[in-house]
């Protein structure tokens, strides 16, 4: 198989394209790094495809190395013929390889490899050959043997179809038009385990749905439904066609000694051993199949959340609120510091409001505070409902925001929070931590597992090496589409950086406690276990403000320093004259980029970045996200009336719509369906998690706590 051809069709590029991301990967660059700075040889492949190309370079290698195995174990048996191997090396799946395997699969005994034993192969070929003239069961009383345990030429016939039947089911044609036909014919249908019963399934109470037609979110519930011992799972396959089929197959001559026979081996064959592993594969590709879809959603969702725009130069009040606990208050400053910290008692069952509120104002007057930043758990809407009062009684102008506090437990009680603020407990590391992701989402959410974000689907059901992958790259694409200072990032946010492991991120904190702030980006080259390849792979990524040179503040890579300053020289700048935010407008300079990108020894998609980083030296690509919705009021759900219009935060996307915070406690469902007007494959193609909407509502359930709502007509 030619790997870099069958890549390039798949992702609709040119072969010499993927050729070189191919070598690049090899050489141990990074996908961050090809992304952004390896762009002639690539073609411009953004990450999102580079990630792509590995996955599938990653299986394709993995599927000619079980080619290779397989033929060198049918080899050492002596069985590999030309035709035979000819099939193997064409096979295009992994699936198809172990159906072609099968029959020279080591076995444990089973029925056929008994019957063999008994010496009844040869009645298993006459049957077979269809030729014979005599009845089988009269064939079948030559080979009765009492050493054998072969009793009877029934006997003697019931093993000769476990032969052939076992025969039959190893035939790897046959198993790849079962399963198509299956795949093509076949009907999932689930039933509860006790109809009586109240569960989240009801819905599969009793369904079916084609096979080619089941979504992804339904497989992976039905999944759920069937390990939660709620439902029965089963595929229902088009059993009168493959039997058809197969009988066309077998049955090649028309002899009424055989044609039974045979028949009644066929249907033992399919229903005993086909039918059962064929059912298992197709449940397996179709979960493998929605796994790759949820993966797929969960990983979009979490690149927009992680992208959402920093909320700088204001001093936070985190808020994480409890009842009986107490809320727990954590004030951090501009730049991330913890300045104080406090619980209070607002809640039930305590209910010390005016305590409460005293405490926030000499908060609020003391830090100079001009936001809140509340955690939407438990006590969040009683919590809401004290704060717009608060804010009624104060004359400063001060707004809050309701965080998606998901995972914020997890990251306050992990090592890295007992790290980072030994002498504080739980409640006030998830204060800080809530207070912070507004500050800047990116830095704070790298600390926690991508999947405790809380935007995806079924998570845990998921193959978590395969979820964690996905997520980790989706984590790291956006670190270094961001880049970090390098004199401020976390240990937790600079391991994100292309070519930055674990220990060499520690080691960067701990020369820069050391030796005090970088002054330069080839000062990395001085950390600990950072050696060459290490340094061109992050160096671009990491910026320096207020450095040596100024380049350093810029995305612009260090191999491309002197081309930058032969540019600028070349448009009429004397060396160190030119400052950051001087430049605007320098690409409207360059009358021919082939020729200029020539004369400077680089690209011509590498100088168009030079240019535009010039421009907007260090610009925050999250600057284009829409912000948060900051509130000073408070709604309820018995607010909401159907035609009210709102305008709300996409909190999920998920495969049926979409959850929009709309300033009440619970998020609205927008289905698929009320999106909008077009007809639309996947809720992603029309909403990302952080837009603002505005939404109607449709339908508000107070008992059920759902609100149904639509984005249509407004």
């Amino acid at each position: 198989m030619d790997i870099i051809a069958t890549i390039a069709a798949e992702l609709d590029v040119r072969k010499n394209q993927v050729d070189a991301a191919v070598k690049l990967i090899d050489e141990g660059n990074t996908i961050p790094f090809i992304a952004r700075y390896r762009k002639e040889a690539t073609g411009a492949l953004n990450d999102e495809q580079l990630r792509n190309l590995f996955e599938r370079l990653t299986y394709l290698r993995n599927l000619e190395e079980k080619k290779e195995q397989v033929m060198a174990t049918i080899e050492e048996q002596g069985k590999l013929t030309e035709e035979l191997k000819a099939q193997i090396l064409s096979a295009q799946t992994l699936v198809v390889v172990e159906d072609l395997y099968r029959p020279y699969r080591p076995k444990r005994r089973t029925r056929a490899t008994i019957a063999k034993e008994k010496g009844l192969e040869p009645l298993a070929n006459l049957l077979m050959l269809q030729m014979t003239g005599k009845p089988m069961l009269e064939e079948a009383a030559a080979f009765i043997n009492e050493e054998k345990e072969v009793a009877t030429a029934e006997e003697a016939l019931a093993g000769a179809k476990d032969i052939v039947a076992e025969t039959i089911s190893e035939e790897a044609d046959y198993r790849i038009r079962i399963r198509e036909l299956t795949m093509k014919k076949g009907v999932v249908r689930s039933a509860a385990k006790d109809p009586e019963e109240k569960t989240v399934y009801e819905m599969y109470y009793d369904f079916s749905e084609p096979v080619n037609k089941l979504a992804g979110h339904r497989v992976l519930a039905l999944n759920r439904g069937e390990a939660e011992k709620k439902l029965t799972v089963k595929i229902e396959a088009p059993e009168e066609d493959i039997l058809r089929y197969l009988e066309k197959q077998v049955i090649t001559r028309d002899n009424p000694n055989t044609k039974t026979v045979l028949q009644e081996t066929i249907a033992d064959s399919y229903d005993r051993l086909i039918a059962p592993a064929i059912e298992r594969e197709v449940r397996a590709d179709l979960t493998e199949k929605a796994q790759d879809g949820a993966i797929a959603v969960f990983g979009k969702n979490l690149g927009q959340l992680l992208m959402q725009p920093p909320i700088a130069g204001k001093v936070v009040l985190g808020w994480d609120p409890a009842f009986r606990t107490g809320c727990k208050l954590a004030v951090v400053d501009a730049t991330g510091k913890v300045l104080d910290t406090k619980v209070i008692y607002p809640t039930a069952p305590q209910n010390k409001v005016e305590e409460s509120k005293k405490i926030l104002k000499q908060l609020i007057d003391q830090y100079d505070i001009s936001l809140i930043s509340v955690g939407n758990g438990t006590a969040s809407r009683e919590s809401e409902m004290i704060i717009v009062d608060l804010l009624k009684e104060i004359k400063k102008p001060v707004q809050y925001v309701i965080v998606n506090e998901a995972g914020a437990s997890v990251y306050s009680a992990s090592k890295l929070a007992t790290e980072e603020f030994p002498n504080f407990d739980v409640g006030q590391r998830s204060a800080a931590s809530i207070a912070r992701r507004l500050q800047d989402p990116l830095a704070e959410l790298v600390k926690i597992d991508p999947k405790a974000i809380g935007v995806g689907q079924y998570q845990h059901d998921m193959n978590q090496k395969k979820l964690g992958e996905a997520l980790g790259g989706v984590v790291e694409d956006c670190v270094n589409r961001v880049g970090v200072d390098l004199n401020t990032a976390s240990a937790s946010l600079l391991e994100y950086i292309s070519g930055i492991s674990k220990a060499v991120a520690k080691n960067i904190v701990a020369y820069r406690e050391a030796n005090g702030r970088f002054v330069s980006r080839n000062e990395l080259l001085k950390v600990p276990k950072l050696g060459p390849k290490a340094y061109e792979q992050c160096a671009g990524f990491l910026r320096i403000l207020n450095g040596k040179n100024l380049l350093d503040a810029t995305s612009v890579h260090p191999e491309s320093y002197d081309a930058t300053e032969k540019l600028l020289e070349t448009l009429g700048y004397e060396k160190g004259t030119w400052k950051p935010g001087q430049l605007s407008g320098i690409s409207k300079k360059v009358k021919n980029k082939t020729k200029l990108a020539e004369e400077l020894g680089i690209g011509e998609l590498t100088l168009t970045d030079i240019l535009s980083e010039l421009e907007k030296p260090g610009r925050d690509p999250r600057e284009d996200m829409p912000r948060p919705i900051l509130r000073s009021d408070v709604l309820e759900m018995k607010d909401l009336t159907p035609g009210m219009v709102l305008k709300g935060t996409v909190r999920n996307v998920i495969d049926f719509g979409a959850f929009v915070d709309i300033g009440v406690h619970q998020d609205g469902l927008v289905h698929i369906s009320q999106i909008c007007d077009r007809f639309i494959k996947h809720p992603l193609e029309a909403l990302s998690v952080g837009d603002v909407v505005e939404v109607k509502v449709l339908e508000v359930d107070l008992q059920k706590k759902r609100i149904a709502l639509t984005m249509k007509g407004i």
